[in-house]
């Protein structure tokens, strides 16, 4: 658990240097903000889901493997100090995230930049997330084993402590099975509205 903001990346860096002068901004301008920092949205609710292309997600990636659109999912790293050696990551579900968003709506106050994490609180390693996702497809969902990639750390894990005490958020959606059982229907959906013959 990091106790100060010590960015690792440049990326971490400029978020950190807008989240400064929002604050300043609100000082000098009684202004009231929110800034919300995610950490892995996952999930979906019903027909809305990911949809990036291209793809980077861990979890898109794995179902993708599933569906066998894409051959195995690269494992980037298997050597990290954690149990299993994979990267661990929090995973929020999209909707407890909504949740969040319309909760600080009402949070903001004249003066004040509230900043808030939005995580679990609890960290699945890469390696979880792939068991996981076996055991809800149903599929082997083959892995290969690749380099790790620079700048990512080991562990990052939420502390949503802020958001519970100041916006009275709750996630309810933190487990890590249902997270991908939601996922898994969509991209399914995804799937057969792409394969589906056009008229």
């Amino acid at each position: 658990v990091y106790k100060r903001q010590a960015p690792t990346s440049p990326y971490g860096a400029s978020k950190l240097a807008v989240d400064h002068m929002i604050t300043g901004e609100c000082a000098a301008h009684g202004l009231a903000a929110v800034s919300l920092r995610y950490f892995n949205v996952a999930g979906a609710h019903g027909a809305q889901g990911e949809r990036h292309d291209p793809e980077s997600h861990l979890i898109p990636l794995v179902l993708r493997v599933a569906l066998g659109t894409r051959e195995a999912i690269h494992v980037f790293g298997e050597d990290y100090p954690t149990p299993d050696g994979t990267c661990v990551r929090d995973y929020i579900h999209v909707d407890d995230l909504a949740e969040a968003h319309l909760l600080a709506l009402d949070s903001a106050i004249g003066g004040e930049h509230l900043i808030c994490n939005l995580g679990n609180g609890n960290g699945f390693s890469v390696r979880e997330v792939i068991e996981t996702a076996r055991q809800v497809t149903g599929h082997p969902i083959p892995e290969v084993a690749a380099e790790r990639r620079g700048g990512d750390p080991a562990v990052l894990v939420a502390s949503a402590e802020r958001a519970r005490t100041r916006l009275g958020w709750n996630p309810s959606r933190a487990d890590l099975a249902g997270i991908i059982a939601d996922a898994w229907e969509f991209a399914r959906s995804e799937q057969q509205r792409k394969d589906a013959p056009t008229p």
